[in-house]
């Protein structure tokens, strides 16, 4: 096995074998030699990817390491995980119509489907959704022409040669054939995901009935579909009905979530990093209050928020422009301000930039999942996005004084035309020198489909020069995503953690941040990285 290295931005790598099988064994090779520095391992159809934090590991060392867990990598191998059983009900509502596809009775189609020794190739769109694929299984079915709009948390469905349980309620095109009481995620337990890659997996059919409900809210996204995505429904930020919490919410504006810098490495289980969009507005916002840069904040989009302190606090605003208001007199951004018990925070609409970020001496409270207690809607883990009402406790966690802040230039953010570099990636091959050409001449507008799963750009078409579907492999926020339509879209931090669209090119690390602040009709212009890997 002798995998081929394609670029991912300059942060993250994809290692290219010729099947799933080597794609198994090389995710367990490389997990079983793992250094520090390598932040997220993601194996896919043909892929894995490789995250890398460069402040531990550069990418150079990353990628020699990565070669030699080649030599431990033996296809096969992987089909000795843990055995996990499922009992299913076949009584899904796609179960005769699937049958009749493949010239079978729905009796036989679950006898063959039961009877199949499955393993798990990869997680996708969802935490906790495992594709399912077994030899025993020759069968490759199409999707549904037209998705539902709500597919039932436990449905088991097929899609292509794969199977797959639901996790959440989410809307979804596979061709439903039974469901399953599983707990398939569940974000406080030891190993969340119950379908992990390489695990084999056993359905048991019982009688047909309405297994117990899974704990699951609305999620957008097809398992192969990128794009911006409906808010989910995580849990509750707080009891909106306790006093003295520290922070309660009048008015959330357009959307206000929690957000700190993020969860990174649950990748492998279908977990998005998440965070805020501006990592450097809230790591600025905590330093101006003594906070650790990673304590978590309030993220504001558009603006309109309103907010009562229920008791004596500091609080500091940046990020988007617009009117702050503390106790009715309007205050500047970027300073440290007083917040006294009863007095009343207003961000009015921003005027420059999309998200404006509040952070409070201590940090906003929030039960942590996975490590973060950022807010992924996408995923539904986190605290609900806020409304009225809602009441959120403040930390005593502040490790430093507040600083006495020397003069320093801030000013509103550029939102009326960007300038972002790109980094290449791993399928720039599937896209001729015309479209490549395109990419950088090009001053792109950004859509009104755009969110914290990604921001979609109006523009010429990119060619492709090789046609065909990608099998699914892994991603990144910042990847320039090119589905079918031509017209890109940047993946950002609630994005899908694999895709079946090819990735033609990366925002850089240092770019993403510009991204969080472009609002709609927003111009971009691509540059290359200037030391790009």
């Amino acid at each position: 096995m002798t995998p081929r290295v394609r670029p991912m931005g300059e942060r993250a790598f994809l290692l290219e074998v010729a099947s799933l099988d080597e794609a198994l064994a090389l995710h367990a090779a490389l997990a079983a030699t793992r250094p520090d520095g390598v932040v997220d391992l993601v194996p896919g159809a043909r892929t894995v990817l490789v995250r890398v934090d460069p402040s531990t590991l550069a990418l150079p060392a990353a990628r020699a390491w990565a070669r030699g867990a080649v030599e431990g990598a033996v296809p096969g191998a992987a089909a000795s995980g843990p055995v996990v059983e499922l009992e299913i009900a076949y009584d899904g509502a796609d179960l005769t119509e699937t049958a009749a596809l493949l010239g079978m009775s729905a009796e036989e189609l679950t006898r063959r489907h039961a009877a199949a020794q499955w393993r798990v190739a990869f997680t996708g769109f969802a935490p906790g959704f495992g594709y399912l694929v077994s030899d025993d299984w020759p069968f490759d079915l199409p999707r549904l022409e037209t998705p539902r709009t709500r597919v039932a948390a436990g449905s088991v469905g097929l899609a292509g040669v794969f199977t797959g349980a639901y996790p959440r309620d989410t809307p979804g095109g596979w061709r439903l054939i039974g469901t399953t009481g599983a707990p398939l995620f569940d974000a406080d337990a030891a190993s969340p995901a119950l379908l992990v890659p390489g695990a084999r997996v056993r359905f048991l059919p019982v009688a047909a009935s309405t297994p117990s409900a899974l704990a699951g809210s609305s999620a957008p996204g097809d398992p192969e579909t990128p794009g911006t995505g409906t808010p989910g429904d995580p849990q509750p930020p707080g009891d909106p009905q306790t006093p003295g919490r520290g922070i309660r919410i009048l008015e959330p504006g357009l959307l206000t979530t929690v957000q700190d810098l993020g969860r990174a490495g649950a990748g492998a289980v279908g977990v998005a990093v998440s965070g805020a969009l501006d990592r450097g507005a809230l790591r600025t916002a905590n330093r101006l209050l003594g906070n650790a840069e990673g304590a978590a904040g309030l993220e504001v989009t558009m603006g309109g928020l309103r907010a009562v302190a229920e008791r004596d606090l500091w609080v500091a605003v940046t990020g988007a422009w617009g009117v702050v208001r503390l106790d009715g007199r309007e205050i500047d951004p970027y300073e440290a301000h007083a917040w006294p018990a009863g007095a009343e925070l207003h961000l009015d609409w921003f005027t420059r930039g999309a998200r404006g970020y509040v952070a409070v001496r201590g940090g906003v409270d929030a039960r942590p999942v996975l490590g973060s207690r950022s807010t992924d809607l996408l995923a539904g883990l986190g605290p609900a996005a806020l409304h009225a009402g809602d009441a959120l406790g403040v930390r005593d966690d502040a490790p430093a004084p507040i600083p006495v802040a020397p003069p320093a230039a801030w000013g509103a953010p550029h939102d009326d035309e960007l300038e972002l570099e790109l980094a290449p990636g791993p399928r720039a091959d599937w896209f001729g020198p015309e479209a490549h050409e395109t990419l950088f001449d090009t001053v792109w507008t950004v859509s009104n489909h755009a969110d914290r799963v990604g921001a979609r750009l109006d523009g010429p078409a990119l060619a492709r020069v090789r046609e065909g579907e990608l099998a699914s492999e892994g991603m990144v926020p910042g990847a320039l995503q090119v589905p079918p339509s031509g017209r890109p879209t940047i993946l950002l931090a609630d994005g899908p953690v694999t895709g079946g669209y090819p990735v033609i090119a990366v925002v850089t690390d240092a770019s993403l941040d510009l991204v969080a602040q472009a609002r709609p009709g927003t111009r971009i212009r691509f540059r290359h990285a200037r030391a790009a890997v």
